[in-house]
C-alpha cells in the first residue's frame, strides 16, 4: 500500500538518483579556476611582499590601501572550485583569501608558469568540473563576462587564449594562428627577428590567461613535466641556468595531438594589463576607479 503523497520505494530511489545525478552534473559544469600567485615580481622593487595584495585602491600610498588585486580577480572568475598557487609570502596570501574556500597549491620552486600548473596537479585531479579558467595573480582589470566567453568558445576548442592587440607589441608573446586556430605561442626574443612582413602578420599578443578543458590539461601535464626550458636567470646579483617550465607549451602539444585551441580578443589592452612595477601600478589603480567604482 502506498500513503497518499509518498512515492513507492523504488520511486523514491529512482528520485534520489535522479538528485544525485543533477548534483554531479552541475558540479561537472562548475568552472575551476586556478590563480598563479606564487612571485613576488622581480621589477616592484619598492614592494617586499606578495604584489597580488597591492590595493586597487590606494590611501596612504600607491601600495597601501583596500581591494587588494587578488581579492578584485576572485571577485571576477565565475563560480566553481579555486585554487592559488602560492610560494613568495603565502602566509600573507592565505589569510587574505581565507574567506573565500579557495584551495592552495604550494609551487616548491619558482619555476615558471608550466611550474606553477604543475603545482596545481591534485587540484585538477580531485575537482569535477569540464572547463577550467587559468590565470594571473597580478591581472585585475579581466572583467567577468571576459571569463565567460572564454569558456563559451570551448564549446568550440580544447583551450583558449585571452589574446590582445596592444599598441606597441614588443616584449609580449604573439599568436601564431591559422584562421581560428592557434598553432604555438612565439616569445619576443624569437619573433623579433622574423622578416617584417611576417612579423606585421602577428597581430595578437598572448595575455597570459587560459580557459582548458581540464581534461586536455591533465593529458599534457606529463609532457611539460618532462620538456623544461634552460633558461639565464639573475638570482641574488649573479646569472645561473635554470630549468623553467611555461604554460604556452601547451598550446603546441594540444595543436600536434589534433586538440583544436582557439582565441578570443580582449576589449581593449588596459583589460590585461599585468602589475609589473609601480607606474603599471598607478595605471590600475586609475582604470579600476573609472571602470569598476
Amino acid at each position: 500500500m502506498t500513503l497518499p503523497g509518498v512515492p513507492p520505494e523504488g520511486i523514491l530511489q529512482t528520485i534520489q538518483g535522479s538528485q544525485m545525478a543533477d548534483s554531479t552534473t552541475n558540479m561537472r559544469n562548475e568552472i575551476g579556476s586556478i590563480v598563479l600567485a606564487a612571485g613576488r615580481g622581480s621589477r616592484m622593487k619598492e614592494f617586499k611582499g606578495n604584489k597580488t595584495l597591492l590595493p586597487l585602491v590606494p590611501e596612504e600610498s600607491p601600495f597601501r590601501g583596500r581591494e587588494p588585486i587578488l581579492l578584485h580577480i576572485l571577485r571576477s572568475l565565475p563560480s566553481g572550485p579555486r585554487a592559488i598557487v602560492v610560494h613568495h609570502d603565502k602566509e600573507a596570501v592565505t589569510q587574505v583569501t581565507a574567506a573565500f574556500g579557495v584551495i592552495y597549491c604550494h609551487q616548491p620552486v619558482l619555476n615558471g608558469t608550466g611550474g606553477a600548473l604543475l603545482a596545481a596537479r591534485d587540484f585538477l585531479r580531485g575537482i569535477t568540473s569540464e572547463n577550467v579558467i587559468l590565470t594571473m595573480g597580478d591581472i585585475p582589470l579581466v572583467r567577468p563576462h571576459t571569463y565567460l566567453r572564454m569558456i563559451e568558445e570551448l564549446k568550440k576548442h580544447h583551450m583558449v587564449i585571452l589574446g590582445f592587440n596592444p599598441a606597441d607589441r614588443k616584449q609580449y608573446g604573439v599568436l601564431e594562428t591559422n584562421g581560428k586556430q592557434v598553432r604555438r605561442i612565439i616569445e619576443w626574443k624569437y619573433w623579433k627577428d622574423f622578416a617584417r612582413e611576417v612579423r606585421d602578420a602577428l597581430r595578437l599578443c598572448n595575455s597570459g590567461i587560459y580557459a582548458a578543458k581540464r581534461e586536455a590539461i591533465l593529458r599534457s601535464l606529463d609532457r611539460l613535466a618532462s620538456s623544461p626550458h634552460v633558461v639565464q636567470k639573475e638570482i641574488n646579483g649573479r646569472w645561473n641556468r635554470v630549468e623553467e617550465y611555461f604554460i604556452t607549451d601547451l598550446v603546441e602539444y594540444m595543436h600536434e595531438d589534433g586538440l583544436p585551441v582557439g582565441y578570443i580578443q580582449a576589449e581593449d589592452e588596459y583589460e590585461v594589463m599585468g602589475v609589473d612595477d609601480i607606474s603599471a601600478l598607478q595605471k590600475a589603480q586609475q582604470i579600476y576607479r573609472e571602470r569598476f567604482l
